[in-house]
Order: C-alpha cells, then structure tokens, then sequence
C-alpha cells in the first residue's frame, strides 16, 4: 500500500516540484490556496482536518513568501505577518492532534532577527521542536514559479532577460548566495522522509549545496545561456546595497552532504529554467 504524503503549499516552487517528484513513488495530496480559495490555510476547514488525520507525512512547505522584492515590500506589513502565524497555528495544531510525522520548511534567514520572514520561520522551528518534527533549512531553492510576483532571484533574471532582453538587478549583485536546484531539493527531502526516524536526532537539516556564488555571477550565467541561443542580453546592476539580509553570510551545516548530494551544477539547473520559460 503506498504511503499517504500531503504536500502543504503544493503550487510553490518548491511544493510543485516536489507533487510531481514523489507522485511517482506515493499517493500525493496537496493543499495550496492557488487551487481554490477553500483551501486556505489561514483558516480550518473540514477538508484540511481530514486530509492530515489520513497523512502518513506531511511536507510543511506553505508560507506567505517570496523573493527580494516580495520580502523588501511586504514582510514589516501587518498582513504578512498575520498571514504566516495564522498558517502556522492552524497547521501545527492539527499535526499535534493527530500526533503526524512531518518536515516543517524553514530557512537559512531563521537567525536574521531583522527580517520579519526569518523571525517567522523561527516561531515555526519553535513549534516544530514541540512536536518532534524534523526541520530543513533550505537554502536558496530555485526552480519553476507559478506566481510571477513572488519570484526569486534566477526565476526573476530569468524573465527579465525573455521579456525586456535585460536584467535590471535590486542590488549591485556582489552579495554572495548558496543556490540549490528543486529537483536536487526533492531528492534530499524525500531521503529525509524515509529515513525520518534517523535523520530525526539532529536539530535541523540543511539542503544546501554549500557552493557560494555572487548575484551578478548568476545574472552573467544566465546571460550567457540566452548569448547561446542567439539573444544578447544586458546586465544593469543597481548601486544598492543587499538590504535585505545586509550582506550576512551564515555558514551552512554540512552533516547532510555525507548522505545525499546535488545532482545538479547552477549552470545546469539554470539552463533547465531558461530552457522551460523560452519555450
């Protein structure tokens, strides 16, 4: 009988990724408000109650969130921060009456006590804790979005670059970044899940290729891939200053990589977006 997953946050870049990844292998559920307003994490229904009761894991990955310029507009708003501690509450209390293993999705900005997001994520690894769930600190994931106005970073260039033949960066790109591709993120998260009660004993986990890369080194990459192909692009970098995580570079724990590894370098995962929004 194949094992229940209930992907929470299933049309995010990362939840979408990870549904058609393990739909494969599992029976798969998802639950995003992008499929219809009925499901709203923010409040409780009866649809979201059964559908964790009938779990036999549960990827936490739903979050108001989204890239540089989401967070910079949207993070010190009321909404923002009611949105996510509305999702929380309903989520975490749900897997603590049914007792549910789960991974609750954090990031590598849980320590940025300035950032209202990372501040967030950090009341989630608090929650998660209580619950004996595992934690997994992703660190830059990238891949295909849906929502154009949450996009991150490469998806951004990415568009910029089709749509304008230009890449007109926030910041002037020398803040340096750990990137890791989604469908490396779903292989690590999947190992995770089968191996729960093992990779349970450590605090939290990092997906992260641990390869650190400047901003406008990514916007050079993509440049490059589109020169391939015939389409001279631009690369206009701001005078700005990184202001949202000011320039910090917290060190990645490298426990996970002696059990898992990237499969994916950046030019490659990069060229399998361009390749996708070209077409």
């Amino acid at each position: 009988m194949k094992k229940n997953v209930l992907i929470l946050g299933s049309e995010g870049q990362i939840g979408s990724a990870l549904k058609d990844y393990l739909s494969k292998k599992f029976k798969v559920s998802g639950y995003d408000i992008a499929n219809n307003s009925s499901e709203d994490l923010r409040k409780k229904n009866k649809k979201l109650n059964k559908l964790i009761k009938a779990s036999d894991f549960i990827f936490f990955l739903a979050f108001d969130v989204g890239g540089s310029r989401y967070l910079s507009k949207n993070q010190k708003k009321f909404n923002f921060i009611e949105n996510n501690i509305l999702i929380m509450s309903n989520v975490f209390n749900l897997i603590k009456k049914y007792d549910k293993r789960f991974i609750f999705a954090s990031s590598q900005m849980s320590n940025m006590h300035y950032s209202n997001y990372g501040v967030l994520k950090k009341i989630g690894e608090i929650y998660s804790e209580s619950l004996n769930g595992i934690i997994v600190k992703f660190w830059n994931v990238y891949g295909i979005e849906k929502d154009k106005n949450k996009s991150h970073v490469i998806t951004d260039f990415i568009i910029k670059a089709k749509k304008n033949k230009k890449i007109k960066m926030l910041t002037n790109g020398k803040e340096k970044r750990d990137f890791l591709f989604s469908h490396d993120c779903c292989t690590g998260l999947e190992l995770i899940m089968k191996r729960y009660k093992f990779f349970k004993k450590r605090k939290e986990i990092h997906l992260t290729a641990a390869k650190f890369t400047s901003i406008y080194n990514v916007a050079s990459i993509i440049q490059n891939i589109f020169l391939k192909k015939g389409i001279k692009i631009k690369i206009y970098p701001s005078k700005k200053k990184d202001n949202l995580q000011f320039d910090k570079k917290n060190l990645s724990d490298k426990y996970f990589l002696n059990y898992w590894k990237p499969k994916y370098s950046l030019k490659d995962g990069i060229l399998e977006i361009v390749n996708f929004y070209l077409k």
